[in-house]
């Protein structure tokens, strides 16, 4: 059974666990050991600050009782009038669980509930299996790439994606 929920103050280190085992997984192999092992270990810490943080929306998806996924949105920051998609995870031992295609139906319920009609996000040109989630959840690539830098001065490229609410 899928349980989705926003997430709470308690759900920090739960979020930090699905991010970091994501992140390794998909991520990691594009950058140097050190850096990615730092990397991970920041993504399993920053989520209880954020939680709280801003006006963007953290949702929480409890597969079996365990959260198993996550998907942190608002507003655009650079596509007003748009809701950003800023971060969207499954834990790896969830892939192809359904899990992530029941919390983007429900964000994507919950964008549309909170007044946007259309929403974007970002991920990264090299990534086939999440680029073919977010096709398969309705989302078109826009044509528009931009170079991110995820610290440690490299940059790789990343492609838009877009769909109606």
């Amino acid at each position: 059974m899928i349980e989705i929920r926003r997430a709470g103050p308690g759900d920090g280190e739960a979020l930090g666990e699905i991010h970091a085992a994501a992140w390794e997984a998909a991520y990691a192999p594009f950058f140097e050991p050190a850096f990615a092992a730092e990397a991970v270990l920041s993504r399993r810490t920053r989520w209880h600050e954020r939680i709280t943080a801003g006006p963007e929306t953290v949702l929480l998806a409890v597969l079996d009782g365990r959260p198993r996924a996550l998907s942190f949105f608002g507003p655009s920051g650079t596509r007003p009038g748009l809701a950003e998609i800023h971060s969207f995870y499954a834990h790896p031992d969830r892939w192809g669980s359904g899990v992530a295609s029941a919390l983007m139906a429900e964000a994507l319920r919950s964008m549309g509930d909170e007044g946007f009609v259309r929403a974007h996000l970002w991920t990264l040109r090299d990534t086939p299996r999440s680029r073919r989630f977010y096709a398969k959840c309705g989302f078109a690539e826009c044509g528009t790439t931009r170079a991110f830098d995820f610290g440690d001065g490299k940059t790789l490229e990343q492609v838009e994606y877009e769909r109606a609410l």
